[in-house]
């Protein structure tokens, strides 16, 4: 009987340590894409749908299905694998989506290198003291990228686009590190010419 006690004690503190671990995701149950406070379960389903997570038919229930989804799309960018979207998870969604219709607003047309290319100046300016610190911000810098102003930011990105971010994300960058990227036929302010090219990708050539 000691031993039973033993067992079931042990049992109910690793029961309690799953659920603890990791504490910013599991304390977010509210956050389950078809649970209570979430208003874009149905966006973050088609997200994953279109990055590729789903191998079966997309449902409006948040079930194993989905589950294994979220699962996948965390271990894939370094986030615990809850299977739950808590806040983590929904920052990481929100910032590979706007730079997915960053990449397919600007390079949909380039191969899928001149796109991580795009992918890695986002991430090179978030990381530089000139340029602000977020993906929203250095997105949204006004006049900072052609898609925004004539809203092709607001195209669905496709495959190709969400596989350059994460190849972006994943420390790929072709650009040598370069924070501005330009297509000379379309250049409307000749100061752009003045910075140092780096390497050229398809029609953009990349400089800091």
């Amino acid at each position: 009987m000691k031993i039973l006690n033993q067992n079931i004690f042990g049992g109910a503190v690793l029961a309690v340590v799953f659920l603890c671990l990791p504490l910013a995701e599991t304390q977010a149950a509210q956050h389950r894409i078809s649970g209570p406070g979430v208003d874009n379960g149905e966006e973050i389903r088609e997200q994953l749908a279109r990055m590729g997570y789903y191998d079966e038919d997309v449902t409006g229930y948040f079930n194993f299905i989905t589950s294994n989804a979220v699962t996948r799309f965390q271990e894939d960018y370094g986030l615990p694998p809850t299977g739950i979207v808590g806040p983590l998870t929904q920052m990481k969604l929100e910032n590979v989506e706007m730079m997915a219709k960053i990449v397919h607003g600007e390079a949909r047309g380039e191969s899928f290198i001149g796109k991580v290319g795009v992918a890695a100046v986002v991430l090179n300016r978030i990381e530089s003291p000139d340029f602000p610190d977020s993906t929203e911000e250095v997105i949204f810098q006004r006049n900072a990228f052609t898609a925004v102003i004539d809203d092709q930011y607001l195209l669905t990105p496709n495959r190709s686009a969400y596989d350059a971010v994460k190849e972006a994300m994943d420390g790929v960058d072709p650009t040598m590190g370069a924070v501005f990227y330009y297509n000379p036929a379309g250049v409307t302010d000749d100061w752009i010419f003045s910075r140092t090219v780096l390497t050229q990708i398809g029609r953009h050539f990349f400089a800091e």
